[in-house]
């Protein structure tokens, strides 16, 4: 693992622990698998260059007024 890898390995860390410390964590499994889901998702659509709610509006069926968003996986393969 190179310096780089290092360094966004460490602010993907400190992201879940920022979000921790304002929110005093979760009261449920559930809620902490929900919030891991949510940081996921946001990490991947900032390395993708895409903006996070606008992906998440458009899998939730919103009509956010913007063209429609490749599923995740179609962009991690080109990215690959």
């Amino acid at each position: 693992m190179n310096n780089t890898d290092k360094a966004i390995k460490a602010l993907s860390v400190r992201a879940w622990v920022f979000k921790r410390k304002i929110s005093g964590g979760t009261m449920s499994a559930d809620g902490r698998l929900a919030r891991d889901v949510m940081l996921g998702l946001s990490k991947t659509c900032r390395k993708l260059g895409l903006l996070f709610f606008t992906c998440l509006g458009d899998r939730l069926g919103l009509d956010t007024g913007q063209p429609k968003v490749p599923p995740l996986a179609v962009l991690v393969a080109r990215g690959a």
